[in-house]
């Protein structure tokens, strides 16, 4: 009888864990509603003719002026956004400016998470502490600050002559490229992180609300808001009409640009119960996708479909965006290691120890590649093999960028120009 009993109550029991496990496994794997977002809660679109809520050290703008287009200098090209361009590549392939040799010039700017853009002679670059400063490239010299927020985590995008700024307060600010003056603000219901990208008059960003956001950049009026059900941290990136977000969701969703509707979205499993999770953003290469998930998967997707091509695992955490260059994608992680991978296949072409936790993502400009670290350095590879031919006692998040003339490094607080020894004859 005792017998009996016992296997009647080890069957019940395993029915209950059976029942635990499959209502875990259908929790896992349902994935949030997603879809345009016509109702905008908790979004707000004030011009300069409102009351703008100001923060220490920002003026109030008195009147409304359409910002003149900036006068054209000679050295380029533009490096719009982060990334560089809209696929977000990160990578400066036709520009050869060999090892770095010497700084310029150096600016303090306090602590700087992502680095500058540049257009026109102009670089443009957040500080933590919310403050944007416009600064000219050939010498250093301050253009203009504005105090915009109480911390930012992005780079500015340039919008011909405005200037998109994201703060993690939730908003995202249209400035004057000229004298910094504002022109329009968007509140979120979100914290924003994502660095903003700007195409044929609109500009594109993700809030930690859940939503990518398109809007005006003449006046910040909302066009289109795609809810995406995930925490977003990432900054979209473009190729044609294409508008591609990755959320803490586990998905990778890419938008129409022209009025939001979904083209597809793909989830990442983690394992049978699990998805991943992105902080990274996704580059593309118009072919397919690549990012890194949290748990450090690196992920290629179908650009078209959203299949996934391959994955590959760095067994480490990972925050970075890959780098593209030369059929070719440079992602690091927190062993220390920054990998070439093949981007048709995945398969490692090399994998170089920088000597500390990589956070953020790769710099190519020419034949080499550049990494900051965590531990405070900078260090500079060969693209073909990895090996180190520069390093710098300074450095922590994204490295910088670079024009057909210098590099332009965040260094710990300073922003500082460098010239190469391949530098243009005639340089300073």
């Amino acid at each position: 009888m005792k017998k009996k009993v016992l296997i009647v109550a080890f069957a019940v029991v395993a029915l209950v864990l059976a029942g635990v496990a499959v209502a875990a496994y259908l929790r896992a794997t349902d994935t949030p509603d997603a879809g345009i977002d016509t109702e905008l809660a908790g979004v707000s679109v004030m011009t300069a003719t409102d009351e703008l809520p100001t923060t220490t050290e920002e003026q109030p703008v008195e009147t409304v002026e359409e910002p003149e287009e900036p006068e054209e200098k000679s050295e380029g090209p533009c490096w719009l956004s982060f990334g560089g361009n809209p696929q977000r590549t990160l990578a400066r392939e036709n520009i050869d400016l060999g090892r770095p040799t010497r700084a310029v010039w150096g600016r303090a700017i306090g602590f700087m998470e992502y680095p500058a853009t540049f257009c026109d002679g102009t670089l443009y670059v957040n500080n933590a502490k919310g403050t944007t400063f416009a600064i000219d490239a050939e010498n250093g010299d301050l253009i203009w600050k504005r105090k915009v927020a109480s911390l930012m985590a992005s780079s500015p995008a340039i919008a011909g002559p405005r200037l998109i700024v994201s703060s993690h307060d939730g908003t995202v600010t249209g400035l004057n490229r000229a004298n910094g003056k504002v022109l329009w603000r968007v509140g979120t219901a979100g914290r924003v992180e994502s660095s903003p990208v700007a195409v044929d008059n609109t500009a594109y960003f993700g809030s930690t609300d859940g939503r990518l956001f398109a809007v005006n950049v003449a006046s910040g009026a909302v066009r289109w808001a795609y809810d995406t059900g995930g925490r977003i941290n990432s900054s979209p990136s473009i190729w044609g009409n294409r508008v591609c977000i990755t959320t803490y969701a586990g998905s990778v969703a890419c938008l129409r640009r022209s009025d939001g509707n979904e083209l597809w979205t793909t989830y990442v499993k983690r394992d049978l119960l699990r998805y991943e999770s992105f902080y990274a953003s996704a580059s593309t290469d118009g072919q397919r996708l690549y990012t890194t998930s949290r748990a450090g998967k690196i992920v290629a997707l179908n650009v078209r479909s959203g299949a996934i091509v391959w994955t590959r695992s760095m067994g480490t955490t990972g925050y970075a965006t890959p780098a593209i260059a030369d059929g070719r994608i440079f992602v690091g992680g927190f062993d220390s290691q920054l990998r070439a991978l093949r981007a048709t296949t995945g398969s490692q072409l090399w994998s170089r120890n920088v000597g500390g936790k990589v956070l953020s993502p790769a710099l190519v400009v020419g034949n080499l590649v550049f990494v900051s670290t965590l531990n405070g350095k900078t260090v500079g590879l060969r693209v073909a093999d990895g090996k180190v031919v520069w390093r710098h006692k300074l450095g922590a998040y994204a490295p910088g960028i670079a024009t057909r003339n210098r590099y332009y490094f965040s260094l710990n607080g300073f922003l500082a120009a460098y010239k190469g020894r391949l530098s243009p004859r005639g340089t300073r």
